[in-house]
């Protein structure tokens, strides 16, 4: 049996005025093949962002989904920058190179929270928290986690955000 590929991860998304960032673990099959974040469509996280932020992310291009993303002071990334995998499950990611994640604090200085998408990204909670900001872990947006509903899932999301005060108040 062949071993499976050794997949690369994106860049980070950051600004210096980035004061949130979302951890996911590793970009799925669909996210790889669009060279995209959240790519696959059954993953909640661009309907979730839509419902908090009040912007049309799932109807917008990928290239303007980033740019209104970062207007609200909200940046990706990703805990993993290469590893093997068959498929898109977390439970498959093997020889797993972590990120560097003291590159948020360098990149964005206004960073005042972390959030782990899921369980994989939050075995990493200790090093987020280390870095001086909040670090929460948040229910997946993945359609392999099916035990939240949409509802339940947006909640959480919307009170983790609104303690870095997103979406910003007129």
């Amino acid at each position: 049996m062949a071993e499976p590929a050794h997949l690369q991860a994106f860049p980070p998304v950051l600004n210096a005025h980035t004061r949130a960032v979302v951890l996911g673990s590793f970009p799925g099959v669909a996210s790889l093949q669009a060279q995209a974040y959240y790519a696959n469509p059954r993953n909640q996280f661009w309907p979730i962002m839509a419902a908090i932020l009040g912007e049309p992310f799932p109807d917008l291009e990928y290239p303007e989904r980033i740019r209104r993303l970062l207007e609200h002071r909200i940046g990706l990334w990703d805990v993993y920058g290469t590893c093997q995998r068959e498929g898109s499950l977390d439970s498959a990611i093997r020889a797993a190179a972590p990120n560097d994640l003291t590159r948020l604090t360098r990149e964005a200085p206004e960073l005042r929270l972390v959030l782990h998408n899921g369980a994989e990204s939050a075995r990493r909670l200790h090093e987020t928290r280390a870095l001086g900001v909040e670090a929460l872990r948040l229910p997946s947006t993945s359609p392999a986690n099916a035990r939240w509903s949409f509802e339940a899932k947006l909640e959480a999301w919307a009170e983790a955000l609104a303690r870095a005060g997103i979406p910003e108040k007129p």
